[in-house]
């Protein structure tokens, strides 16, 4: 009943459109062939291109989840279509023949990479589910970062390809919707021919060899067939995010309890989820012209959707993804350890600082060489180890609230709330100095961290489905920066620089700044270091030692906030930085708060310093962002925490 009425309100929307564009028959020469031409290769297209992709990703969703056992599974969540979409934003510079020849194949190849690093990365754990979306949210971020970093270097060049990328639907012509209907019909016969062998892949490994099922090659052989499902949909249109997720998970919730139900209902609510949307999309542009395109409307409508299916979704029992946190060892003398870490970060600083390239090859600064490069490398330098140390003691802070060894501000999502608070500052004010700037990332960055540790608490979210929150809260924010771009103005391009993470103006009055939050905030986090021993006891425990906990964690969250939102706002939020900084203070052995959060800070500051001379110095005389850098660095490490100690099942 309910999807009849939404298909319903899907086609009284499109009846609108059509009859605002059928053709006047009062009006003839040019401007009736113009209205002909708009209903026929414009309004009528999008129609069947929101339809058949919507149907497509509906379908890929549902196959992706069923091989891979995981009902958050869909080409959004696993990178497929970032993948893609960097793919051809390297073949529209470096290859456009490849682009000319076949924008789907460009694409395919993209999306293939990509969800195969996730499946090897995660392979070792059996691609259990939050290994592979964390993974695929590595993937997908690093990608976007990558795309922003190559948007940014050749200005209005790739600036359409970005907008395009958003996923509109605005067409001129059938060439789309007949390039998506191949795919789309042979993915069903397929499905339905392989009706057995899917069903066996929902059972466990084991189950699955005893009845016969080559294993491996039926999963590479489904998984490839969802990724050319899905990229053909993104070469087309570009990123359609979440369809793939809601319509499985909908047809379950809807009724359809066998694999023949969903893989029918799956690829209808997928068309019509995606063809109300852009209904909607049209409805609200008016007379002023559409300016968010519909896979940005889609993703805003997932973010929500994830969060409200994580405590129906039934998910498979797993190892323990705090496990590995029980292992490290306790350094007797912390202190002792402290001391190389400093010297190791002090070394770091002095090589970025005097170590570089010019034309000539490489050389070390010194003297008036030195004299001159002051004031150019020093404040990016500072800035960068400001804004490392700040999100390695954020890290500390959420990791021992949470109790969760893989939690951090980028994985939550809070440095991607403070990005939305960065936008709606932008948004009223491009000009807004940096008081203002602030003042918008800590509130966002607040929120979102507040929303996430509200939603876990109400719905008893053990650390894996926290961790999974936290990726519904990004792809939320992440909608919200897409649409912001989409427009193409002054502050588009703000956003896109923040969203790189590039540190290359960075200025005296942003390093004061950073360097005044990071002491204003990390000194009272020592001081009330004993809360950071007590919370990961346990409530129980804390409460019997006396603990405030009400007033403890609305000050941490408040800190926590504040630190977050400084370093995302100078350095964006893709880093990882606090997600390994205070795992490498645990292996030295610094177990004890306030050594912990002293050694993170540290290691922090280092990577990031690292990280920023890998971005001057790699694509010389070229600068990268610093961003990237730091996440290619911390991004092996979150892979190898999620495998280790972890075998393959069966």
């Amino acid at each position: 009943m309910l999807w009849g009425l939404l298909a319903a309100a899907a086609l009284a929307l499109f009846a609108r459109q059509v009859a605002a564009a059928w053709p006047d028959p009062a009006v003839a020469g040019m401007d009736g062939d113009l209205q002909r031409v708009i209903l026929w290769y414009t309004v009528l297209p999008r129609a069947a291109v929101a339809i058949l992709a919507g149907a497509a990703l509906g379908l890929a969703g549902l196959l992706l989840q069923r091989v891979l056992r995981n009902p958050l599974a869909e080409p959004s969540t696993l990178g497929i279509s970032a993948g893609a979409q960097l793919a051809m934003a390297v073949a529209t510079l470096y290859a456009p023949a490849a682009m000319a020849w076949s924008q789907g194949a460009v694409a395919f190849a993209g999306g293939v990479l990509a969800v195969a690093i996730v499946m090897a990365l995660t392979w070792r754990r059996g691609l259990e589910p939050v290994s592979v979306v964390l993974a695929g949210m590595m993937v997908a971020l690093t990608c976007n970062a990558g795309s922003a970093a190559l948007i940014l270097a050749n200005g209005d060049y790739l600036f359409s390809l970005f907008i395009w990328g958003g996923g509109s639907l605005v067409q001129q012509s059938w060439s789309p919707a007949v390039a998506i209907a191949p795919p789309l019909c042979f993915g069903v016969v397929a499905a339905l021919l392989m009706l057995r062998p899917l069903s066996i892949l929902g059972l466990d490994d084991a189950s699955a060899k005893n009845l016969g099922l080559a294993l491996n090659a039926t999963r590479l052989l489904v998984v490839a067939l969802a990724v050319w499902i899905a990229t053909t949909v993104a070469a087309e249109v570009g990123v359609i995010g979440f369809v793939g997720l809601a319509a499985p998970a909908l047809a379950m919730l809807s009724g359809a309890r066998s694999l023949r139900q969903r893989l029918v209902a799956a690829p209808l609510i997928g068309a019509i989820l995606l063809w109300l949307t852009d209904g909607l999309v049209q409805l609200a542009a008016g007379q002023g012209g559409e300016r968010v395109p519909t896979g940005a409307a889609t993703a805003l409508l997932g973010g929500p959707l994830l969060l409200w299916l994580l405590p129906r979704l039934k998910m498979f029992e797993w190892p323990s993804l705090s496990r590995a946190a029980a292992t490290a060892r306790r350094s007797d003398t912390p202190g002792r350890v402290l001391l190389p870490v400093a010297i190791g970060t002090l070394t770091a600083a002095a090589v970025a600082l005097l170590v570089g390239q010019r034309p000539e090859g490489w050389f070390v600064a010194t003297g008036p060489l030195l004299s001159e490069l002051w004031e150019w490398r020093v404040p990016r330098l500072a800035l960068a180890a400001a804004a490392g140390g700040m999100l390695g003691a954020a890290g500390v802070v959420i990791q021992r609230m949470t109790g969760n060894p893989l939690a951090s501000p980028e994985v939550l999502g809070v440095g991607s709330g403070a990005g939305a608070g960065l936008t709606a500052v932008i948004l009223l004010d491009f000009t807004a100095g940096l008081g203002w700037q602030l003042a918008g990332s800590v509130a966002g960055a607040f929120l979102a961290l507040l929303a996430i540790l509200a939603t876990a608490a109400r719905s008893h979210f053990g650390p894996e489905r926290l961790l999974l929150a936290g990726v519904a809260m990004s792809a939320l924010f992440s909608a919200v920066f897409t649409a912001v771009i989409s427009l193409g103005n002054a502050q588009s391009y703000i956003l896109l620089r923040w969203l790189s993470g590039s540190t290359s103006g960075a200025t005296m009055p942003q390093v004061w700044m950073a360097v005044v939050l990071l002491a204003a905030t990390c000194l009272p986090l020592l001081a009330v270091s004993r809360w950071l021993d007590i919370l990961p006891l346990g409530t129980g425990t804390a409460r019997s030692l006396g603990l405030p906990l009400r007033c403890a964690r609305l000050v941490l969250v408040s800190l926590t906030a504040l630190i977050t939102a400084g370093a995302s706002m100078f350095v964006g939020p893709l880093s990882f930085i606090g997600l390994i900084a205070p795992h490498l203070a645990r292996l030295c052995g610094l177990a004890g708060a306030r050594h912990h959060l002293v050694g993170s800070i540290l290691f922090g500051a280092a990577v990031m310093m690292v990280s920023d001379w890998l971005a001057r110095m790699v694509a010389f005389p070229y600068q990268m962002p610093v961003g990237l850098f730091a996440s290619l660095i911390s991004g092996p490490y979150l892979v190898y925490l999620l495998g280790k100690g972890v075998s393959r099942h069966g």
